[in-house]
């Protein structure tokens, strides 16, 4: 399996340590992020995250700046993406399970590094559940 990865300034210490706990796992990862904790724009680590998840150069992407908004709505500006922000692992599972989520949006500065990591751990572990929330998710892009 392969994810994308891409962060902002507030989300290197985060986007590094889950670089580590997916390496660790045998997932290849591809770093769009910044690995400084100098000021940069968000959109241009996360755009290339979306692109990859589009593309189906990766299956799942991770994004991660300090609220998590920009981020997210940044990558839900590409067809074929369901970015979600989210705060708690129970948010991830229900995004992935109900919404079947691509993206994962990590809010670096409102939860605490070993909450990130047990949330992609959630968000990789949660399989879709189909039925009656395809026909919702089919709904979602505008074109």
């Amino acid at each position: 399996m392969t994810i994308s990865i891409g962060n902002d300034h507030a989300g290197t210490d985060y986007k590094l340590a889950i670089i580590g706990m997916l390496k660790s796992k045998g997932v290849e990862v591809i770093n769009h992020g910044t690995d400084s904790t100098d000021s940069v724009d968000y959109p241009d680590f996360v755009h290339p995250v979306a692109t990859d998840v589009e593309t189906g150069n990766a299956k799942f992407g991770i994004v991660v700046c300090g609220s998590g908004n920009g981020a997210s709505m940044t990558i839900n500006k590409h067809q074929g993406i369901r970015g979600a922000l989210c705060w708690n692992k129970e948010i991830v599972y229900l995004a992935r399970e109900h919404n079947n989520a691509n993206i994962l949006s990590l809010p670096a500065r409102f939860i605490a590094l070993p909450q990130a990591l047990e949330m992609v751990e959630t968000f990789l572990n949660t399989a879709f559940a189909g039925g009656r929330h395809e026909r919702r998710i089919e709904k979602i892009p505008c074109a």
